[in-house]
């Protein structure tokens, strides 16, 4: 039984449960795009473009629940820092047991399979709990891109853009863009204005 991987396992694995959460806050605002002024003033037929990353940033819907999804990967680092510490206070305790002779060898061996069956169950655990966040985080950005494609459906019925295109802003999918054709402003107000209407009746 090594002591790192019996400690620190736990920790380890939070850290993996935050990097998830905080993947998608790292995408704030880095893009070759113009993010000034709009115009809604493109006719008809027109190739227009949205920022995604802008959009995520100023989207009501997108911050609410990846403010939920920080607070619940917030409780379950919380709530595995704990079982780690404990954890790491019952081991120190049985190893200064065994230098100092406390116990016979029969007692060590019991309290060794306890140690080693919490550590087990520590690590399934973290597992559980990483792919957890996974699924939230999924779930997540397939409910802001549903309602994003709903949005633009109907949006685009008055509209009549022959194409509405998007850029994340990462590498590989820089473009360079009239900014009287970026449309981001005009869809992020319209999304918040329908999630405001939907809290606003419940």
């Amino acid at each position: 039984m090594k002591k790192a991987s019996l400690i620190y396992n736990a920790v380890l694995t939070v850290a993996v449960i935050v990097l998830f959460v905080l993947h998608f806050t790292s995408k704030s605002g880095s893009s070759s795009l113009s993010t000034g002024a709009e115009s809604s003033a493109a006719p008809a037929g027109s190739i227009v473009y949205i920022q995604l990353d802008s959009l995520m940033s100023k989207y009501d819907l997108f911050n609410d629940l990846k403010s939920g999804l920080e607070t619940k990967a917030q409780s379950i680092q919380d709530d595995l820092s704990k079982k780690g510490k404990a954890f790491e206070r019952d081991y120190n305790d049985f190893n200064e047991k065994i230098q100092k002779g406390l116990i016979t060898s029969s007692q060590a061996e019991s309290l060794q399979r306890q140690l080693a069956s919490r550590q087990q169950e520590l690590q399934s655990l973290s597992q559980q709990k990483q792919m957890e966040m996974q699924e939230e985080e999924s779930v997540l950005l397939r409910n802001v891109v549903d309602r994003l494609e709903k949005y633009l459906k109907k949006y685009n019925e008055e509209k009549r853009y022959s194409l509405i295109l998007t850029t994340s802003g990462t590498p590989g999918s820089i473009m360079q863009g009239d900014s009287s054709m970026n449309i981001t402003n005009e869809v992020v107000k319209g999304l918040n204005e329908e999630y405001i209407k939907e809290r606003n009746k419940k």
